[in-house]
């Protein structure tokens, strides 16, 4: 098969391990920087231009788009689905689980298990956001916030009405979620192929801090799912129709709580805590998946 890789650097760890991947199992496989793409868009021969020269047909394309270029990327996914071809998760997938607010209504909507969770852009009572989730400590998100940038911890109330106070002086979108205490500061990270959660690992908080992102400091371990978990994260996956993707996952009093649904996991910390070969099971997705305007959720009912 041909494939392309959507990425903006081929020295990232994730992108050179699809590429190993995809060519030690036979297979062609190019690094296609997402943001020098551009469209031809016909209705009788829609193109994907490249370095002044149209890109030739693929059987498949691994988006790995970033949040900063959700919406140019996914539109240059969009175009090869519009040419037939394979995208290991669709644009409209992608889009739908960078939006954090609607990821969540949708996971709400089927039962999925969150943590209480409030949404607000000038709230008439700050004070009522925070008592509706439960009431300080609370964890105060943006809404356009990545990899843990935008969180804050607010342990007061009056702490949290300053931050609420300071984001709406900013004309910015805020998430409130009441903080699971019981979790100590990790989470799980599921990563599902295909309906299956092929690998996992727990990740710890470094000493005084509460979020658990392993490029702010914090570890990483192999962890035993439970089945409860398990489903939950398949259930995270099918529900925001990915093929592929990592599902954060709290442990709560309540049972698992999904935090976050990432479209385009890294591979780095999970191949190293599960000593698994995650990129090579991704690729071997794909030859089984790939088939002309396949657009097919796997385990989507």
């Amino acid at each position: 098969m041909r494939i392309a890789i959507l990425s903006r650097n081929p020295k990232l760890y994730s992108t050179r391990r699809l590429k190993e991947a995809g060519e030690q199992r036979g297979h062609t496989v190019d690094i296609i920087d997402t943001m020098h793409c551009y469209m031809d868009i016909t209705s009788s021969n829609p193109s994907v231009r490249y370095n002044g020269k149209k890109l030739p047909k693929y059987d498949a394309v691994i988006p790995r788009i970033g949040a900063s270029v959700s919406f140019y990327g996914t539109s240059v996914v969009r175009q090869f689905e519009m040419m037939g071809t394979y995208s290991i998760n669709e644009s409209v997938a992608i889009s739908r689980s960078r939006d954090k607010l609607r990821s969540l209504q949708l996971l709400s909507r089927k039962g999925i298990g969150l943590p209480r969770t409030g949404f607000a852009h000038h709230p008439d009572k700050v004070d009522d956001v925070i008592k509706n989730v439960g009431g300080a400590p609370v964890v105060i998100k943006l809404l356009e916030g990545t990899q843990g940038i935008g969180v804050v911890l607010a342990e007061t109330q009056k702490t949290a009405e300053a931050i609420i106070e300071a984001f709406m002086g900013l004309n910015a979108s805020i998430l409130v979620q009441e903080y699971i205490k019981e979790a100590g500061g990790s989470d799980i990270r599921c990563f599902v192929v295909g309906g299956k959660v092929i690998a996992a690992m727990k990740r710890q908080a470094a000493p005084g801090e509460f979020r658990s992102n392993l490029h702010r400091g914090g570890s990483a371990s192999l962890v035993r799912l439970s089945p409860a978990e398990r489903k939950t994260a398949v259930d995270a996956a099918r529900t925001l129709g990915l093929n592929c993707c990592g599902v954060d996952i709290l442990r709560s009093n309540n049972g698992p709580v999904v935090m976050e649904v990432n479209s385009s996991p890294g591979l780095e910390g999970i191949e190293a805590a599960t000593n698994k070969d995650v990129a090579g099971m991704i690729i071997e997705f794909i030859e089984g998946s790939a088939k002309p305007n396949n657009t097919r959720t796997k385990g989507k009912g």
